[in-house]
């Protein structure tokens, strides 16, 4: 690979972006061709940086640097192991997302400027290449930036909807709010690196006295932490996601939050260095509130597409609790435990990527064929869109860890990563790893609950409403763009033991050891925990059984030579099922929410309508809701604070020139006093 022009190519996928970009903005008067030529150098360009990606994963890493003609602004690139893995994520979905696109995009262009639309799409595509390859603090935090500005302008595409402009709205205040905390953290890390370049201020972080580095990591924590959704800085999620244009749904979700996985990954394992255990703590407790809390808030929710967004921060949590095990198993001197438990978070990054892009795209044919996002009002899909169905199923399938998909994999690497520590960890700190793998144990149990739900009645079953029942199939760029990621899911499963020595490069630069090639034994065919008394398990002999125990009914099936005959469904003597018999999605919740009742805190209302005697009423309207904890209890008390703090300070504008130049004395002078002073 080292013949192979990694940085060209990796330079000719922004190339395409930035033209995906300019020809939206161009042909921003002819929707169609500025659909097809933002789609297309989309696709072109995510092609080209997965290629450069993958060859940079392989060995042939890349860096270079652009001169800004300011000694300390320099736009710096580093195409490592770790920047690889998430440039190859990020080709993967724009190039899928790009296909899917050409026909979701289609019935707007007499509605929408979608020039605009393919303007921001790449634009953001571009923001998030840089943001995986910036090797320097300067040109990270201008990409980190752009992303933030292209982000909110997708999510209020909508914008004549009170809902995407409230959305986007929160989703701006929350992105500066994290761009700030990371700009605070990179100057506190710059102040004694005298530098901005990532080299430097990886060696100056190794040497920072204790209240600075842990000024960083709080710092650092919080600003990435807001980027991927860690509850309770999760508010903006749940409400952006499902406003948004499906392809840009499914990008925020699939890959904009990872951006702060990312972030943490380079800070908390690389800069930092060897942490005190404490912080290895902070990210397990925030990492199994995250996942439990994401994935019962998720349950309760019948929008489609904020159900999936509540199970973003579900598997974010999961992707930090392997993060949390790695720093700890650090700490304590474990390295090969530490890369086992950085693969189990990376690949799991990687894989809740793939299939929670897969389950977005999915959820915007749904909308796009029945314009609902309501699970009452669906049902009896799978007979009208059945590819779309089986894309989602694989989907759901993936998120629930069941073998022999790619979820079920890193979710195994993470239980074994934390049942290991409890041998290795001491006293009190070794309970919390058995503790975190029955919590995450129990989060999985609850995720297959909910796409059962998800799956169940937004698929299965007679439609609920009259949009449901005239739904069509999707266009075919989009069950091609859907199939992509379906295969890559079952790629990804079947085949990560033949994947996971790819990590090795990355786990040596992380955590300074290599055990991906001893997680793959029998030629690839077994994955192995890495511990010695650990167990294994096999994917592809899983996938083998499955389908020969799956042959023997077909078999059967095709042999048979008596008719089939169809007749209706019995009916306990009523006059004839309807979709008024089926399970709803709130009747389907209802056990858990009494289950979890002190966290939902439900309120329903039940009113009925009579028309003679209150012994037969003629309507039953059924009211039920939650109580959204965090945002009454913390971010409206925040909220209002901000307001009375604003009302009072209305009072120095008085709008007398005399009174603003005496504010400029004053501060001129307390600024000379601290100067002399120092």
């Amino acid at each position: 690979m080292n013949s192979f022009p990694t940085g060209e190519v990796f330079v000719a996928g922004l190339a395409a972006y930035a033209l995906g970009a300019v020809s939206g903005l161009f042909l921003r008067n002819t929707s169609a061709n500025a659909r097809r030529a933002g789609c297309g150098f989309a696709l072109v360009g995510g092609l080209l940086q997965g290629a450069a990606g993958l060859a940079a994963l392989l060995g042939a890493s890349v860096s270079w640097s652009v001169p800004s003609g300011v000694p300390l602004f320099v736009f710096g690139f580093s195409l490592d192991a770790t920047s690889a893995l998430f440039t190859c994520a990020l080709s993967l979905l724009s190039a899928s997302v790009s296909i899917y696109s050409l026909g979701y995009l289609a019935p707007m262009d007499a509605r929408h400027n979608l020039g605009l639309l393919s303007f921001f799409y790449n634009a953001l595509l571009l923001s998030l290449a840089v943001i995986f390859t910036a090797s320097n603090a300067f040109l990270f935090l201008i990409a980190w930036e752009l992303m933030a500005l292209t982000g909110y302008a997708l999510v209020t595409f909508e914008h004549t909807s009170s809902e995407s402009r409230s959305a986007g709205l929160l989703y701006l205040i929350m992105s500066h709010v994290d761009a700030g905390c990371l700009l605070l953290g990179f100057s506190l890390l710059a102040s004694n690196a005298r530098s901005l370049d990532f080299s430097a201020l990886r060696e100056a972080a190794s040497r920072l006295p204790p209240q600075h580095q842990t000024a960083a990591f709080l710092l650092f924590f919080l600003g990435f932490g807001i980027k991927a959704g860690v509850i309770p800085l999760h508010v903006w999620l749940p409400a952006a996601h499902p406003v948004a244009p499906t392809n840009a749904s499914a990008l925020l979700s699939g890959i904009v939050i990872k951006t702060g996985i990312y972030g943490m990954v380079r800070v908390f394992l690389e800069f930092l260095g060897v942490v005190p255990n404490w912080m290895g703590i902070v990210v397990i407790v925030v990492a199994v509130t995250s996942a439990i809390l994401g994935v019962l808030y998720a349950l309760m929710e019948h929008d489609l597409k904020r159900l999936l967004a509540y199970h973003s921060i579900e598997n974010i949590g999961i992707i930090l609790l392997g993060l949390g095990a790695a720093m700890m198993f650090r700490t304590a001197g474990h390295p090969r435990l530490a890369a086992v438990a950085v693969i189990a978070s990376l690949f799991h990054t990687v894989n809740h990527a793939v299939f929670k892009c897969l389950l977005f795209l999915g959820a915007g044919s749904v909308l796009h064929s029945t314009h609902t996002r309501n699970m009452e009002e669906l049902g009896g899909l799978n007979r009208r869109m059945p590819w779309t169905a089986a894309c989602f199923l694989v989907g759901a399938i993936a998120i629930s860890g069941l073998p022999p998909l790619n979820g079920f994999v890193s979710e195994w690497l993470t239980y074994q990563s934390l049942l290991a520590g409890y041998g290795a960890a001491k006293g009190i700190v070794g309970l919390m790893f058995p503790i975190a793998g029955s919590l995450l144990a129990l989060t999985g149990a609850l995720a297959a609950a909910c796409f059962v739900k998800a799956f169940g009645i937004t698929f299965l079953a007679l439609p609920r409403s009259p949009e449901a029942e005239h739904a069509q199939e999707s266009s075919g760029t989009m069950i091609a763009g859907m199939a992509i990621l379906a295969v890559s899911c079952l790629g990804l499963g079947i085949g990560a033991s033949w994947l996971l020595p790819m990590f090795d490069g990355i786990t040596t630069q992380l955590v300074g050891a290599a055990v991906g090639r001893d997680l793959s034994l029998a030629n690839g065919f077994v994955i192995s925990s890495g511990a010695p008394h650990g167990g294994s398990v096999s994917t592809a002999a899983i996938a083998a059984m499955l389908i020969a125990v799956g042959a023997i009914p077909a078999w059967l099936f095709a042999r048979r030579t008596t008719l089939r005959r169809t007749g209706p469904t019995w009916d306990c003597g009523l006059p004839g099922l309807g979709p008024e018999n089926e399970f709803t999605a709130t009747a389907f919740s209802k056990p858990l929410r009494m289950v979890f009742a002190a966290l939902y805190q439900p309120r329903r209302e039940i009113q009925a309508v009579f028309d003679i005697s209150p012994y037969f009423p003629k309507a039953i309207h059924f009211e039920s809701e939650i109580e959204p904890t965090f945002e009454n209890r913390i971010y409206k008390p925040i909220q209002s604070m901000v307001y009375w703090v604003s009302s009072r300070m209305r009072a120095i504008q008085a709008g007398s020139i005399h009174l603003y130049l005496s504010y400029i004395f004053v501060t001129l002078i307390v600024l000379l006093l601290y100067t002399l002073r120092a």
